[in-house]
């Protein structure tokens, strides 16, 4: 199988498998317990700490351990909320968020909080301008997703940063799709509270932080004493400890980097040259090195994905399942795509399993399958 899902998820690497396996069989008391098994644990939640806020750049105290991305998304929204002065009553989200963060972004506005989005430009980057009018004395928070699951668009958190904290108000980022894909360190971002989630950088599942400037109040959605009383509730440490080792092996991200966007355009030119009707979004600005977001004419994303299952190639939709069928992808229509186009949209997301081979055999083995679709009257009978 040739995995093209790495957006995901990642399968966690081996290291990560058995610095678990290596907790759950030894270090498993209650990292509060004051006897020696749960000193052990206190210590080991302490490294685990320490090797994350070495690794993203910011201090062990500013490290709040969640059950991944969402949750740390719900405490920093809600939490910062709760917390902002009572004038401050005002969120504005990012128009393309995951779809689990938009809806944390719909319940807050039934709850009675004024919500407003950010929108985006044709290509997927944000709309400056339009954030910029949005700004006011009444916002309390800006929420904003570094780089974009779908289109991998790279967004402009410095700038919105900037913008944010002139108008008082704080930053949000939700670094899922970044944190081991490019270079972040946290002390030298402008974001005053960064989620993150351990499974898309070869973790575990079930693992996240939030990592949180310090002395910035947050009000705790689940009161508790554990993480110094922001996030109750008993660590998971081998989910913690699975999470930490993954970023200690993320190393040089940069050379990675670099390794993923040459493969990727080299996939995106091949399949240009071979499928002239292939349609690339958001090819010509910044974004995630190992995502390519496309659609081939308008062939339906289920024949596409059928094609690259019998090739044995794992790939996703852009199109979110729903009750009724299949919806076209919010991020596309955000961004003025017609609904015929964006439900052909298909999500190729290389990885660390990736090779040239792959890409070779993709380039060698798709465009056939794909081609009598295109041209049926080219057909021989």
């Amino acid at each position: 199988m040739i995995y093209l899902d790495h957006n995901a998820t990642t399968r966690p690497a081996p290291d990560v498998v058995q610095a678990m396996v290596n907790v759950m069989s030894s270090i498993w008391a209650n990292a509060s317990s004051q006897h020696g098994p749960g000193q052990d644990a206190k210590r080991l939640l302490a490294a685990a700490r320490a090797t994350v806020a070495r690794v993203l750049g910011c201090k062990p105290v500013e490290v709040i351990f969640t059950s991944g991305a969402t949750e740390a998304n719900q405490l920093a929204v809600r939490g910062l909320l709760a917390a902002a002065e009572p004038t401050r009553r005002r969120v504005l989200f990012g128009s393309v968020e995951h779809s689990a963060h938009l809806r944390l972004a719909h319940a807050l506005a039934a709850s009675g909080v004024q919500v407003d989005y950010m929108p985006v430009l044709p290509d997927g980057t944000l709309d400056l301008a339009a954030a910029a009018a949005l700004m006011g004395a009444d916002v309390a928070l800006v929420s904003l997703m570094a780089a974009n699951n779908e289109t991998g668009v790279l967004m402009p958190t410095d700038e919105v940063a900037g913008l944010a904290h002139a108008a008082g108000a704080l930053l949000h980022v939700d670094a899922t799709q970044l944190i081991g894909k490019l270079p972040f360190d946290f002390a030298a971002c402008g974001a005053d509270a960064v989620s993150l989630s351990a499974h898309k950088f070869q973790g575990p599942k079930g693992a996240g932080a939030l990592v949180l400037r310090q002395d910035t109040p947050l009000v705790p959605q689940t009161p508790g004493s554990q993480e110094r009383k922001r996030r109750g509730g008993t660590e998971n440490l081998p989910a913690i400890a699975g999470m930490a080792a993954a970023l200690e092996l993320l190393g040089d991200v940069s050379l990675e980097a670099q390794r993923l966007a040459q493969l990727r355009d080299v996939l995106e030119a091949g399949l240009l040259h071979a499928l002239p009707q292939t349609h690339i979004w958001s090819r010509d600005v910044e974004r995630l090195p190992g995502t390519s977001y496309l659609r081939f004419g308008q062939l339906s994303v289920d024949v596409v994905l059928q094609r690259l299952d019998k090739l044995g190639v794992a790939a996703s939709s852009g199109a979110a399942c729903s009750s009724n069928g299949s919806e076209p992808s919010h991020v596309l229509t955000a961004m003025g795509v017609p609904a015929n186009e964006a439900l052909a949209a298909v999500r190729l997301s290389l990885g660390h399993s990736t090779t040239v081979a792959d890409v070779n055999y993709l380039l060698e083995t798709l465009p056939p399958l794909l081609a009598p679709l295109l041209h049926p009257e080219l057909t021989t009978i």
